[in-house]
């Protein structure tokens, strides 16, 4: 039971930073430019703070105790941002040495899965499909 809690803190940890910190510089880089876009993808910068709030938000969320059905959120939103990357930066290429932005995003995805399947009890929803004793309804 405690190497299954090493391992949640440990992929936890290794998404909640990259994701928070991510947000918040994604944020500072809207207030330093509000009009600019993100010229290798062309979004537009205001996108780009809107996603780091959200990022901010759900780091915190998966953080923080308590509050199992915003971690579901989170958690998806998480997954959700980080594959919508990853398609993004392969759609234009992959653009950086051997397509860093496109493995990036998808190392941070089996993270945040792994994380998702090693949360203690108290942090779901509860079981997703409960025995029944071999009964059909």
């Amino acid at each position: 039971m405690k190497t299954k809690s090493i391992a949640y803190w440990t992929t936890t940890v290794l998404v909640a930073l990259p994701i928070g910190s991510g947000g918040v510089a994604q944020m500072a880089q809207y207030h330093a430019h509000p009009h600019g876009t993100v010229p290798v993808l062309g979004y537009p910068l205001y996108f780009f703070a809107i996603l780091g709030f959200w990022k901010l938000a759900g780091a915190i969320a998966i953080l923080w105790p308590g509050f199992p059905r915003l971690k579901e959120w989170a958690y998806a939103g998480i997954f959700f941002d980080l594959t919508g990357a990853a398609m993004s930066c392969a759609a234009v290429g992959g653009y950086g040495a051997y397509g860093f932005h496109v493995i990036a995003p998808l190392i941070l995805t089996a993270l945040t899965v792994a994380s998702w399947a090693l949360r203690p009890q108290s942090r779901t929803l509860g079981i997703l499909f409960p025995a029944t004793n071999g009964e059909t309804k």
